[in-house]
């Protein structure tokens, strides 16, 4: 009795050959068709007319109707005449004739007698015949490969195939990218390293019942390094690498991204051990919604596909799913249980360290120089991710090939880190003296009260224009904190006072370049009194507006949690601690009116100065450089200095 397992023996019957071959097959035949009838109907219409050499050929010779003619000697030793005859009256057509002959001297010479031109032409060889007669099938088979073969192909990429998976496969090369080329994110990198072993060394954990994770999301802001992450995941454990975005699952066609999320399983498996990487992965697991009415859409089909899929596979199959989201709030739930993405790993801002390794990493194919400090441009880079450290070192390369330095010295690190953060200098905006001086006084005014206040460390003052400021004054932190005191942060609205105190207390009159000043200073005591309970009149309570989610994440409602009395009194505290901070910088400014004169005067000078000369003249230790040499030929007197004194006209 047949096994019914088994399938049925096809291999004596004929397979038919596929629908592209056989379209392109009927595509050909049709082509050769119109090559053969269009050759066909060629040669009859410039077919000559055959006459015979008497009389008919002696009489056109004789009577000087020839225009001109050829003999013809062919390999096979046939010999004629052809030509064309000339005109009759009336007409312009010339009609082409053809006589067999046999050719001999006294027909050369019968023919010079006549004045009848005539050439030569001997027969090519038969391989030449044979090679010229299939010029015109091979530039025909051209044609049809490059207008029929390429759109099969592109049909078979495009309608054909809607539903294969675009997942693309790293290659494994030498040119891998390892944990040697990631910094900055330890945490993220040990809890990795486990899914690292299970891919070299599955049966270590296997051994006792265990099972790895089936998928990990990377969470964490843009550019924090969630992708290299996940290559140099792959290529520690040196195994197939699938990357495909979420965006690549939707399409307007119904079922092409549930038919591709379940493709791209089949081919995890087909090279497990490997690991599979869907960037974006919010593009296609946003919460499900079901408006009025319930139904549903294509990107919620390719949502069910996916989960479906995840839920079915086994970790022992060795393919691991590794997802990349820097907006998780926005998740289905049932993509983030136990069983789908087990494990959700926080790829955050680099520290100070994490800084300086990356720098180090991005520097390691440039030239710096010996002075080149990446310690210091780490320390003034709080807030960077690793994609715009590596702009800054980008950025300072091309500054130093710019201006023709075989080196990246510290100025160019410095202008690339002042660029990435407040924009490129704008030299062309030029303000006239009153602004300039206007603007002096305000950055002079922040850089005061910033160090005599005390805090993060003055790193250097400016009134270059850059991006809509038409001044700067830049702090360096010593190092990266995560929490702030009560009066550090009123040491912070202090220096933002310092320019618009600084402006009134000098000018007598205010102006609108303390726009942004105020609003960030609006913000930090509105945080101080609402969020992290730092008013003494309010007491330590939260009071944020209240976030709604209504119909499952696809709208935010935001309901005030507090009664009017209770935002009058808020915006009653916030006004008070703007204002005392105001007064705080005023007085500050009061009390070192010499120092500000003196820095707003060395900024109209030199247009920037670094914290330590903004410290010495609030110090009163403050000497200006020293100009610079003047070159030895200036030095030399001129003739006209030279003459004696009685020598010189009025």
């Amino acid at each position: 009795m047949d096994d019914p397992d088994n399938t049925t023996d096809r291999s004596d019957t004929p397979e038919r050959p596929p629908l592209p071959m056989r379209g392109m097959l009927v595509w050909l035949l049709l082509l050769l068709i119109f090559f053969s009838l269009f050759h066909f109907f060629a040669q009859v219409q410039d077919r000559p007319d055959r006459i015979p050499y008497h009389p008919d050929f002696v009489r056109l010779v004789e009577g000087g109707r020839i225009d001109n003619c050829e003999i013809v000697l062919e390999v096979s030793g046939l010999q004629y005449v052809a030509g064309e005859m000339k005109p009759e009256e009336g007409r312009t057509k010339r009609r082409k004739f053809r006589t067999d002959i046999v050719v001999t001297d006294d027909l050369i010479q019968w023919l010079k007698d006549y004045n009848v031109p005539f050439r030569f032409r001997p027969q090519n060889p038969l391989l030449w015949q044979m090679v010229t007669s299939a010029i015109p099938f091979l530039v025909l088979m051209g044609l049809v490969y490059f207008l029929v073969v390429r759109q099969m192909r592109m049909v078979g990429r495009g309608a054909m195939s809607f539903g294969k998976s675009r997942a693309k496969l790293l290659a494994r090369s030498r040119n891998r990218i390892t944990f040697e080329d990631v910094a900055g994110i330890d945490e993220a990198r040990e809890e990795v390293e486990e899914i690292i072993e299970f891919l070299k060394n599955p049966k270590k954990f296997q051994r006792l019942g265990g099972r790895i994770p089936k998928g990990v999301l990377l969470v964490g802001p843009p550019g924090t390094g969630k992708t290299l992450l996940a290559k140099a995941i792959a290529g520690e454990a040196n195994v197939p690498f699938f990357s495909i975005s979420g965006s690549d699952f939707v399409e307007m066609f119904v079922g092409v991204g549930a038919s591709r999320v379940r493709d791209m399983f089949e081919q995890g498996k087909r090279h497990a051990p490997c690991i599979i990487f869907i960037d974006e992965i919010d593009a296609v697991g946003r919460s499900r919604f079901s408006g009025i009415g319930g139904g549903h859409d294509e990107r919620e089909q390719t949502l069910n596909a996916l989960l479906v899929e995840m839920d079915g596979f086994d970790t022992k199959e060795g393919v691991i799913i590794i997802a990349a989201t820097n907006r998780p709030d926005v998740l289905d739930p049932a993509l983030l249980r136990p069983g789908r993405f087990d494990r959700q790993i926080f790829v955050d801002l680099p520290n100070l360290e994490g800084r300086e390794k990356i720098l180090k990493i991005h520097a390691r194919r440039l030239r710096l120089g010996p002075d080149a400090d990446l310690r210091k441009i780490a320390r003034g880079t709080a807030g960077f991710s690793g994609a715009d450290l590596e702009n800054l070192i980008n950025e300072a390369a091309l500054l130093a090939a710019r201006r023709g330095a075989e080196s990246i010295g510290p100025a160019d690190l410095e202008e690339a880190r002042d660029k990435v953060r407040w924009g490129r200098e704008r030299r062309s905006r030029i303000p006239d003296e009153k602004e300039r001086r206007l603007t002096a006084y305000h950055e002079a005014g922040h850089a005061v009260v910033l160090h005599v206040a005390g805090g993060e460390p003055l790193h250097k003052v400016t009134i270059i224009p850059r991006g809509q400021a038409l001044g700067a004054t830049m702090q360096l932190p010593e190092r990266d904190r995560y929490t702030e005191s009560r009066s550090k942060l009123l040491k912070m609205l202090q220096g933002l006072m310092g320019g618009r105190a600084a402006e009134e207390l000098v000018f007598g009159d205010v102006t609108t370049g303390a726009q942004m000043d105020f609003r960030q200073a609006t913000q930090l005591a509105r945080l101080m009194v609402c969020e992290w309970g730092m008013s003494e009149e309010l007491g330590p309570q939260t009071y944020a507006e209240r976030e709604e989610l209504l119909f499952l994440g696809r709208e935010v409602s935001r309901t005030q949690t507090f009664s009017e009395e209770t935002a009058r009194r808020i915006d009653s505290e916030i006004n008070r601690i703007l204002r005392e901070a105001y007064a705080g910088a005023r007085r500050i400014l009061t009390e070192h009116l010499d120092a500000l004169h003196t820095v707003a005067r060395e900024l109209l000078a030199r247009e920037t100065l670094d914290g330590q000369d903004v410290a010495d003249i609030v110090a009163g230790r403050y000497r200006p450089p020293e100009p610079p040499p003047l070159p030895p030929a200036a030095l030399e007197p001129t003739p006209d200095a030279s003459a004696p004194a009685d020598a010189a006209g009025p």
